[in-house]
């Protein structure tokens, strides 16, 4: 099998083509960033593009079996300060994408989704892939308008698809500090001494899921197409003021808080029915709260050791 990961020198899709790598599988990246300089990749193809580049993605395109889509250009507390470029950048060119495949002859995907943001404000926890759809931001609503259009190529050109609703992934490698990532930045700003800033009382709740829990379903479900969507996190609800308790336990500092108002955006609560997933990839997540802090944690102290 030949994959084609797209957007593979980001954080979930470096330990993605790491994974693939040592499995035996042939890898080609495509990416706007520099080539990854990992041991675990020395055999991934390295193409540098741009998303919206309808031609450089014909010529990644070329001889892949799979594709795996990871690539999204805003993140949720953004994407509404402009929606036009989350349609045209997200949305627009993921169609594009999908008319290039059937245009090459790759007719499989694996797109990540968001399990945090296409429900919206959920009427309880957890909850099953087949829960009203109501996001409360751009990036949720582009997300699943990309899941209608996999639908949609798939009645018309027989494109087949797995849709992965992933909750909010954390661990080594994670680089949107500051933006997104919660775990990572709290324990950067452990780890510098610097104040945490959390919007409302702390009290919102979020299922996560570890990136090697979440790799080894990413890898499972591109081996056999099922035409559908499934929740991928932990299925538990964490609450923030929950993760600063696991964080101050890990690394044994105090961390210096501030607190702002809570933001229009943020879902209150929301934790993934993830049974589904574990049926038809015969998966489950290991690795519990406190120990993928841990690891990440430990990860952070050898680089910072490393760099010193």
């Amino acid at each position: 099998m030949k994959y084609l990961v797209l957007g593979g020198n980001g954080f979930i899709g470096s330990h993605l083509v790491a994974a693939l790598c040592e499995n035996g599988h042939s890898v080609r990246v495509f990416d706007r960033s520099t080539v990854s300089n990992d041991s675990r990749t020395k055999s991934a193809e390295y193409i540098t593009g741009d998303f919206q580049n309808t031609f450089a993605l014909a010529e990644a395109l070329s001889g892949i079996d799979v594709v795996y889509h990871l690539i999204s250009t805003t993140v949720p507390s953004t994407s509404n300060l402009d929606m036009v470029n989350d349609i045209q950048t997200n949305l627009v060119s993921t169609v594009r994408l999908l008319q290039t495949m059937i245009d090459v002859g790759v007719k499989k995907i694996v797109f990540l989704s968001s399990g945090g943001t296409v429900y919206g404000n959920p009427e309880s926890n957890p909850i099953a892939e087949s829960h009203a759809l109501n996001p409360i931001c751009s990036y949720g609503v582009t997300k699943i308008a990309i899941e209608k259009y996999l639908f949609l190529f798939k009645q018309l050109h027989k494109l087949e698809y797995n849709i992965l609703r992933v909750s909010n992934p954390y661990g080594a490698n994670q680089h949107h500090y500051g933006v997104q990532g919660v775990i990572q930045t709290f324990l950067l700003k452990a780890l510098k001494g610097e104040t945490i800033t959390i919007w409302g009382d702390g009290a919102v709740e979020r299922d996560y899921i570890y990136i090697d829990d979440l790799i080894s379903v990413c890898v499972k479900s591109g081996l056999k197409m099922y035409n559908d969507i499934f929740n991928i996190g932990s299925g538990e609800l964490v609450s923030i003021s929950e993760i600063i308790h696991v964080i101050e336990k890990v690394t044994d500092r105090k961390l210096k808080i501030e607190k702002l108002p809570s933001r229009d955006f943020d879902v209150k609560s929301i934790s993934l029915d993830c049974t589904k997933a574990k049926e038809k990839f015969s998966w489950s997540p290991s690795c519990d709260l406190e120990s993928g802090i841990l690891k990440n944690w430990e990860e952070l102290l050898g680089n910072e050791s490393s760099n010193s």
